[in-house]
């Protein structure tokens, strides 16, 4: 019998575990404090050693007495350190949330704090009832929909993607021999992080960057920064229309599991067809492991999809059928190594 799981013999819960249950039940406000402070700059200010809460609140134009609260209550959590009375310090894992730190989580926190994301959540059981994005009943449209239609929150989101693909973009360069590649096609690949890394490491190979002409237009920083413009052809479309035509390897990274079954494998289908014969269509994804417990990361994106999203996180087996239902078969899975946990999931014709 699992130990975790009540029964009437278990009794009632321990005084800690009412703590805990306590915790997780006010896990909000640790969010909302961390884009607070994220916001605010804050651990870049603290960037060059411990600063005072009263310097602090004055380089962000903040009220003291409730920085200093905030501060306090982030270093219960780990994130800082009171040094000395109101003077506080990062800690190793506060550094996370540097602007400058590879994979900075700051970006993160801005786009999935801020009002546009979160609001959506107190409808959870909306959700649950109807099986329907609460995102759609709140903002009375899809999430990418209204992306278009709000500038700022597109640019949150895509800062907040280029941050999460540095964390791990370089991975597939390490873990997936991409060495026979001629030309890669980046579908829904944003401003191009990723694909400016694998043409930094492939210097013969030459990229398509795919995804909508409102998010292409933004490119081509990344691309002249890393210095393959001159490889990277950018173009705009819809991937549910049509996808950049002879390519010999498609990639998605983190797309397939914005849609559902249905929506996925259109995706999937016109990847096939516009692949050269003998290509690959190369999924990158985390996948729910069969013992979830230990995939709590993959589980909590679960949840982002089922509210704000429409997609889901699929298991392995999962993604087979998927394949299959988009005329191709899963060839390989070749994990990442990452911290993130992804995976290829690569496919040709069937």
């Amino acid at each position: 019998m699992d130990a975790n799981v009540a029964t009437d013999t278990l009794g009632s819960p321990s005084p800690a575990q009412i703590q805990q249950l306590y915790q997780l039940v006010g896990g909000y406000r640790v969010s909302h404090a961390i884009y607070v402070v994220a916001k605010l700059g804050i651990a870049d200010l603290l960037a060059d050693g411990p600063k005072g809460s009263d310097e602090l609140a004055r380089s962000t134009e903040a009220n003291e007495p409730a920085l200093y609260r905030v501060l306090r209550f982030l270093t219960g959590v780990g994130l800082f350190d009171e040094v000395t009375p109101r003077r506080f310090g990062l800690t190793a894992l506060g550094v996370g949330l540097r602007t400058d730190t590879p994979g900075s989580i700051s970006p993160m926190a801005l786009m999935a704090l801020d009002r546009f994301e979160w609001q959506p959540w107190g409808d959870l059981l909306h959700s649950v009832r109807t099986g329907e994005t609460a995102f759609d009943h709140v903002h009375g449209m899809g999430v990418f929909d209204y992306l278009r239609e709000h500038p700022d929150s597109r640019e949150l989101f895509h800062r907040a993607m280029t941050s999460n693909t540095a964390r791990s973009g370089d991975a597939i360069t390490r873990a997936y021999d991409l060495s026979g590649v001629r030309r890669l096609v980046d579908v829904g690949g944003g401003h191009g992080l990723l694909l400016a890394t694998v043409l930094q490491a492939y210097p013969a190979m030459r990229g398509v960057l795919y995804d909508l002409p409102e998010v292409v237009a933004g490119a081509a920083p990344a691309l002249e920064v890393a210095g393959v413009a001159d490889r990277c052809e950018v173009v705009g479309g819809d991937f549910f229309a049509t996808v950049a035509p002879g390519g010999d390897a498609y990639v998605l990274r983190q797309i397939i599991h914005d849609w559902d079954d249905a929506r996925a494998a259109a995706i999937l289908t016109n990847c096939r067809r516009a692949m050269e014969d003998g290509g690959k269509v190369l999924v990158l994804e985390r996948a729910i492991a069969p013992d979830y417990r230990q995939a709590m990361a993959e589980l909590h994106l679960d949840m982002e999809m089922l509210v704000n999203v429409g997609g889901i996180q699929r298991t392995e087996a999962e993604y087979g059928a998927l394949f299959a239902a988009s005329g191709l078969r899963l060839s390989a899975v070749v994990p990442l190594g990452d911290t993130l946990h992804y995976s290829v999931y690569e496919g040709v014709s069937a």
